[in-house]
């Protein structure tokens, strides 16, 4: 079991209260990523999680036993980070071995545990490589090897992906979520930018606004039913597109959201404007249109479309897929017929 329970958490450093109040329960086996924009704290999170960074008051859990004073060597976790962080000197077996050797662990055993991680990793025929000799995608899975030799209770993984091409992250991104079949009992915590990790890793995502928990829950729930106009426009790429002023007095609410694949281009419409540029992308279309709002309004269109730098085009939200919100940007509605 490795059930992580965090309670009243708070950080400052100095003065400055980077982490406020934060109450989690993340249950044993769980995968859950933690999201927000730059400096909303949870980087910061995660290595209070870890013991790298103390805590200002508040209580971590781990499967009931608190470990606010535990090193972090001793807490039962394993981080990832974005730097690998190998050994050049040393080849991947040596390096994925090393913590176990400096547990004075038998020379045989290291070995199993080596061969038994690498073969999940499909490392096998790189054990006698040094890193130099590797691929970004092969030294991620280096690094995460070295931490599950150590069957650590907790995972966790800090931007893991973010030095690697986009194709690389494709495929990291099935691995680990792979990886995490075979490790059904222990939990992984990670945290990223990258809003289709989030999306396609998660069993739930906690997203996180100047050191607060706005949100948690599936991708699913937080995509459908956003608790707030922030999570709402923060979940999803591209975002949703917010509408203002008279269109949204229009349905009697300050601010209308309907996100991209909801906004339809018709001959007639309620809303309208003028096309700023438009991305075609083989099996969709992304039209971005000057509608009068803050930022551009953006459509996702199936299919070859052609549109035309100044081309005016009228726009209409698809019936049951509108959110809106009050002043202060709570969910009236999460959805509403139009």
């Amino acid at each position: 079991m490795s059930e992580l329970e965090i309670n009243s958490l708070r950080k400052n450093f100095g003065a400055l209260e980077v982490l406020s109040d934060i109450n989690l329960s993340i249950r044993s086996g769980e995968f859950v990523v933690f999201v927000g924009p730059s400096g909303c704290g949870k980087s910061t999170l995660l290595r209070c999680i870890s013991g790298l960074e103390p805590i200002t008051s508040g209580t971590i859990s781990i499967d009931g036993r608190v470990v606010n004073e535990v090193s972090p060597s001793e807490r039962g976790i394993a981080m990832v980070f974005q730097s690998y962080a190998l050994y050049p000197h040393m080849t991947v077996a040596e390096n994925m071995g090393y913590s176990l050797k400096l547990a004075r662990l038998p020379r045989e055993e290291i070995r199993r545990k080596v061969e038994e991680t690498a073969a999940k990793l499909q490392l096998t025929d790189y054990l006698d490589r040094k890193p130099k000799a590797l691929s970004g995608g092969q030294r991620q899975r280096v690094a995460i090897g070295r931490s599950i030799v150590r069957d650590p209770k907790v995972f966790l993984f800090d931007e893991p992906l973010s030095n690697l091409d986009a194709a690389l992250r494709v495929q990291m991104r099935m691995e680990i979520g792979q990886l995490k079949k075979t490790l059904p009992d222990t939990t992984m915590i990670y945290v990223t930018h990258d809003q289709v990790e989030a999306m396609t890793m998660a069993d739930r995502i906690v997203v996180l606004k100047d050191g607060e928990v706005m949100q948690v829950g599936t991708p699913m729930e937080l995509y459908e039913t956003p608790a707030s106009l922030f999570v709402a426009q923060f979940i999803g790429s591209p975002k949703m597109n917010l509408m203002t002023g008279e269109r949204a007095k229009a349905y009697g609410v300050p601010h209308v959201g309907v996100r991209p694949e909801h906004m339809e281009v018709v001959e007639n419409g309620p809303w309208g404007g003028e096309v700023i540029y438009a991305e075609n992308l083989g099996s969709d279309t992304y039209v971005y249109v000057d509608a009068g709002e803050e930022d551009p309004t953006i459509v996702r269109s199936q299919g070859k479309r052609t549109f035309t730098p100044g081309e005016r085009i009228a726009l209409r939200p698809e019936e049951g897929a509108l959110h809106r919100f009050d002043e202060t940007g709570n969910p009236v509605i999460s959805q509403s017929a139009v």
